[in-house]
């Protein structure tokens, strides 16, 4: 079955259809990771999204019930220049395809993905939309592509009630903008106590549970709309340890006065250079977001940048002076990998502890 691929710009890429049949309007983003793609598809971080694979074979690996990140995929779309039909690993259940059947995502396989990127790096990130319908007009979905925006998706992809997982150790609240599962097992493997808060929990409420510490996690959208959590952050500053991560990262800016933007086309897979600026040493991230906080927003009498992406020099770490609080933009918690930068959930540890008892 054919599928084509409109952008709001008006190029169409016509290939073969992969997952669902049907039609989805979404935002166009590239990841340039070569394999992860699981955990990709259930990060609900690229909620409202439709995700292009720069790597040309995608699905040699399968599907296995032990990486997703969320409880489904969130992705509205799923492109890759060749599918793999028959994969090869010991924990492999399903199909990549039907794994998408199964959630009902559209995709589309065989037209030039390295061309596409190449769109999008130019252009920037923009609009677009699946369709496998036989019939299908561009000029019918033209509107419809440059009128879409992602609204709130926070909202969507949070928890609705608080989860609680018993651990030996220190206590930890983790705020749900959209985390990923690995996020949760990263605490638990240091023998944290965690109870995860929808993004719709008051300041009260987080600190009812008397926390040693407090994690942000990541999240999809525009930081900006977050309004209601940049207020709760502001109450909780000061009150115990914070470490924020991607979204928790920008929002904690934001709550501090700071500024945030839309990068062009964002950073998103898992080789990113960022340089850790107290080590000295340049370390390989996971990332996935589309906005940065502008350096130059931030006071320096209570924020100092603690690292910088190495391809473009933007902040991905914040330090703050004024309270036991560190930020990163990237993901430490590294699904897919890699995992070199797992030492700052031992920082946050650390942290904690040094802090226990305090108000």
């Amino acid at each position: 079955m054919k599928a084509f691929l409109l952008l709001d710009d008006g190029t169409l890429f016509e290939g073969k259809a992969i997952g669902a049949t049907g039609s989805s309007v979404g935002e166009i983003v590239f990841n340039t990771g070569m394999t992860g793609y699981q955990e990709i598809l259930t990060d609900p971080s690229y909620a409202g999204q439709i995700v292009t694979m720069t790597y040309p074979l995608i699905g040699n690996y399968g599907i296995n019930d032990d990486d997703n990140e969320s409880r489904k995929p969130w992705v509205k779309g799923f492109i890759v220049r060749e599918l793999c039909d028959e994969p090869s690993n010991w924990r492999s259940k399903r199909t990549l395809n039907d794994f998408l059947v199964e959630h009902n995502i559209v995709g589309l396989q065989g037209i030039d993905t390295r061309a596409l990127t190449r769109i999008l790096r130019e252009k920037g990130t923009m609009n677009s939309v699946i369709s496998t319908d036989p019939n299908f007009n561009p000029d019918d979905w033209k509107a419809a592509i440059h009128e879409y925006t992602i609204v709130k998706p926070v909202d969507e992809v949070t928890i609705k009630e608080p989860i609680h997982i018993e651990g030996t150790g220190l206590k930890v609240a983790l705020m749900d903008y959209g985390t990923k599962a690995n996020i949760v097992h990263s605490l638990i493997e240091r023998n944290c106590d965690v109870t995860i808060f929808p993004a719709t929990a008051t300041a009260e409420e987080v600190l009812s549970v008397n926390p040693d510490g407090i994690v942000l996690s990541n999240g999809p959208g525009d930081p900006k709309d977050c309004e209601f959590q940049i207020q709760v952050i502001k109450q909780l500053l000061g009150k115990k340890p914070i470490f924020g991560v991607c979204l928790g990262h920008q929002l904690t800016a934001l709550a501090h006065g700071g500024e945030t933007t839309k990068l062009k086309y964002g950073h998103r897979g898992c080789n990113h250079p960022v340089k850790d600026l107290k080590q000295g040493r340049t370390y390989i991230t996971s990332q996935n977001h589309g906005y940065v906080v502008v350096a130059e927003s931030l006071d320096p009498s209570i924020a100092e940048i603690s690292h910088i992406n190495m391809n473009d020099g933007t902040v991905e770490g914040i330090r703050y002076l004024d309270t036991p609080t560190f930020t990163v933009q990237f993901h430490p918690e590294a699904s897919p990998g890699p995992e070199d930068n797992r030492y700052l959930f031992d920082n946050f540890i650390k942290t904690m502890e040094a802090h226990k008892g305090g108000s």
